[in-house]
C-alpha cells in the first residue's frame, strides 16, 4: 500500500484526498425553513423513507439538558426537526423570551444534531405537531406527568400526535431549567421587578404559586355591578374636511366587547367555574344575542327594565401599529341620563337577596351607571361576608362616584391615583399613608392603589404597606387593566394570600390585560401560572 502511494504523484494524491471529502454539512442558516415551507419540506422527506423526529419548546437559552434531550431524540430517526414558539407568543411572562426568534434558529441550526429549525406562529405545538407529522414528538421527561405541565397543554399534544399517526417519547437524563438560569445569571427583568420576584419567591416558590391559583377554582363568587359593553369602531384617518375642518376618517371595523362587571365575571370564569353575575341592562333587542353569547344559560341574574338603557362605551381608533399602544381617537357614551328609580332598585336588591349569603366573595363593580344606588349599596354592605369594592370614577362621574362618600365597609378595595386624590380631597399627598388612613376607615383588611407605570401600592393589616414595580412597560391598551387586576387581587384576598404574593398576583394580570385591545378576551390563567411560575424561579 505503501509502494502504491509512493507512485502516485503528490499533486494527483492530494486531488484523490479532496474527492473523499464530499459531504459537507449544511450552513446554519440553510437549516432554518420557514413555517409554511415546513410542511412540504417533512412530506418529501417521509416520501423518501427518513424517520421525522420533532421536538418543540421555547429555547430561549440552551444549556447541556437541551443538547441531551436533542441527541436522544436524533438517535430515534435519520432527521431531527426543532420548532420553537414565536417570541409574539411566548407566554414566560414580561421579558421573555429574552433571545428573539432570529437568535434561537440560529443557535439551536448550528447544532450539529439539528437537521431543520421552524418558528411556529402559534402560542401552543398542536399546530407545529401537524405540520411536522413526525414519526416521533419528543417531550422532556418532566412532561410524562401531566400535573406538572402549567398550560394543560400536553393533553393536546398527545392527542394531536395520535391523531397524525406518530408517538410520544419522553427523553433526557439530564434536567435544567432555562428559565432559572437566566433569572439568576442574565437580567431578563428590571433590578427593581427581578427584587421584588425574589422578595415574593421567598414566601411563594413556583410549586406554591400554582398550589394557590389552583385553590380559586374552589371559591364562590358573586359579581355585582355595571354592565358595560365597549365598542371599539376603527378608522382610518383621512384628514380634515375642507369645508367645516371636521376629522374625516374612512371606517375599517368594528366589535362589540363585553365591559365593565361583565369584563371582571368572564377575568373570573378563568379561575372558578362558580361566578354568578347580578347586573342591569335594557330591552334593545340586540343585547340578547351578546349576552347569551358572553354569559351563556349558568343562570345569571341580569335585570332586563325598558326604563334603562343599556350602557355602550363606542371608541373610534386607528388601525393598531404592531408594538405600539393603540391610538384612540375619541369616544361617544350611550348614558341613562337619570338613576334607576326605586322599584327597580327593589328588583335588583331582591335577586340579590336570594343569592348574596352563598358566596365567599361579593366583589362591586360600581362604575357610577345605576346598579349601586342607595337601597342596593347599603343591603350589599350589610350582608355581604367578604366584600371587595371597585369604585371608578370616569369622564361621566368625575368628582361624584367617591368610594369613602359611597360605601361605609369594605373588606378590600382597589382604586387608581385619581380615585385617591378625590377621596382624600387633595393634590399633595402621602400615597401610602392615604392608603392606610383609607383602608381604616373602611375597615379593610386589603387594599390595592394602582398608579398605572410607577407602581403598585397594597396595605393589609398584619404586613403594612409593599410597593411593586409594573411587571410590563409594553403596552397595547390600557382599558380594562385595573379591572383585571381587582378581580384576580379579590381572589388572592378572599383566599387570605400574603400581601406581597397578592399584589404580584393581581400586576400579572394588569400585565396580561394591558396586551389585550381593551376586554376583547378575558385573561387567561394558563397564561397567568406560566408568567408566574416563570418570574418566581430563581
Amino acid at each position: 500500500m505503501t509502494l502504491l502511494k509512493s507512485m502516485v504523484p503528490k499533486r494527483t494524491r492530494r486531488l484523490v484526498a479532496t474527492k473523499r471529502v464530499v459531504s459537507v454539512a449544511p450552513r446554519p442558516q440553510e437549516k432554518i425553513v420557514g413555517f409554511n415551507h415546513a410542511g412540504p419540506l417533512c412530506t418529501r422527506l417521509r416520501e423518501q423513507g427518513k424517520v421525522i423526529v420533532h421536538c418543540h419548546g421555547t429555547f430561549d437559552l440552551i444549556h447541556p439538558g437541551h443538547i441531551v434531550h436533542f441527541e436522544e431524540a436524533k438517535a430515534l430517526g435519520d432527521i431531527l426537526v426543532v420548532t420553537i414558539t414565536g417570541e409574539k407568543f411566548v407566554n414566560k411572562g414580561p421579558g421573555r423570551p429574552y433571545f428573539n426568534d432570529q437568535l434561537r434558529s440560529r443557535w439551536l441550526a448550528a447544532l450539529w444534531c439539528v437537521d431543520y429549525v421552524v418558528v411556529i406562529p402559534y402560542p401552543a405545538a398542536v399546530e407545529a405537531i401537524e405540520c411536522i407529522r413526525a414519526h416521533f414528538y419528543c417531550k422532556g421527561r418532566e412532561y410524562a406527568d401531566p400535573l406538572t405541565d402549567l398550560t394543560n397543554n400536553i393533553g393536546d399534544d398527545i392527542l394531536t400526535v395520535q391523531r397524525v399517526g406518530g408517538e410520544m417519547r419522553y427523553l433526557g437524563s439530564i434536567l435544567f431549567s432555562s428559565t432559572r438560569l437566566l433569572n439568576k445569571h442574565f437580567d431578563p427583568y428590571p433590578p427593581e421587578v427581578k427584587s421584588f420576584c425574589q422578595l415574593v419567591a421567598q414566601e411563594c416558590p413556583p410549586t406554591r404559586f400554582r398550589q394557590i391559583i389552583d385553590s380559586f377554582a374552589k371559591l364562590k363568587v358573586l359579581v355585582i355591578g355595571d354592565i358595560i359593553f365597549d365598542k371599539y369602531s376603527t378608522v382610518e384617518v383621512q384628514g380634515l374636511t375642507s369645508k367645516n375642518r371636521i376629522l374625516s376618517g374612512r371606517f375599517v371595523s368594528e366589535e362589540m366587547q363585553a365591559g365593565g362587571a361583565l369584563a371582571v365575571y368572564r377575568h373570573l370564569k378563568e379561575f372558578t367555574q362558580h361566578v354568578k353575575l347580578i347586573g342591569l341592562t335594557g330591552t334593545e333587542p340586540w343585547i340578547d344575542g351578546l349576552l347569551a353569547g358572553f354569559i351563556g344559560p349558568e343562570g345569571d341574574r341580569i335585570v332586563r327594565s325598558p326604563d334603562f338603557t343599556t350602557i355602550v362605551k363606542q371608541r373610534y381608533v386607528e388601525p393598531r401599529v404592531e408594538g405600539k399602544e393603540l391610538a384612540k381617537l375619541f369616544s361617544v357614551n350611550y348614558l341613562n341620563r337619570h338613576m334607576p328609580g326605586e322599584a327597580l332598585q327593589r328588583i335588583l336588591q331582591e335577586h340579590i337577596a336570594g343569592e348574596i349569603s352563598r358566596y365567599d366573595l361579593v366583589l362591586v363593580m360600581d362604575f357610577g351607571h345605576g346598579v349601586m344606588e342607595d337601597i342596593v349599596r347599603d343591603y350589599v354592605q350589610d350582608k355581604a361576608p367578604f366584600l371587595a369594592i371597585n369604585c371608578q370614577t370616569n369622564s361621566n362621574n368625575h368628582g361624584f362616584n367617591i368610594i369613602n362618600r359611597r360605601y361605609r365597609r369594605a373588606d378590600v378595595f382597589t382604586l387608581d391615583q385619581t380615585e385617591l386624590h378625590l377621596a382624600v380631597g387633595r393634590r399633595e399627598i402621602d400615597f401610602g399613608q392615604e392608603l392606610t388612613n383609607l383602608a381604616t376607615h373602611l375597615g379593610s383588611s386589603y387594599a390595592w392603589l394602582t398608579r398605572g407605570a410607577h407602581q403598585t401600592l397594597g396595605r393589609n393589616c398584619v404586613k403594612g404597606i409593599t410597593a411593586c414595580p409594573p411587571l410590563d412597560h409594553v403596552v397595547v391598551d390600557a382599558v380594562g387593566a385595573g379591572d383585571a387586576f381587582c378581580a384576580v387581587a379579590s381572589l388572592a384576598a378572599a383566599s387570605r394570600v400574603p400581601l406581597n404574593v397578592a399584589t404580584f398576583m393581581g400586576q400579572l394580570a394588569g400585565a396580561q390585560a394591558v396586551k389585550i385591545v381593551g376586554n376583547a378576551e378575558p385573561i387567561r390563567k394558563a397564561r397567568l401560572l406560566k408568567g408566574g411560575t416563570s418570574m418566581l424561579a430563581f
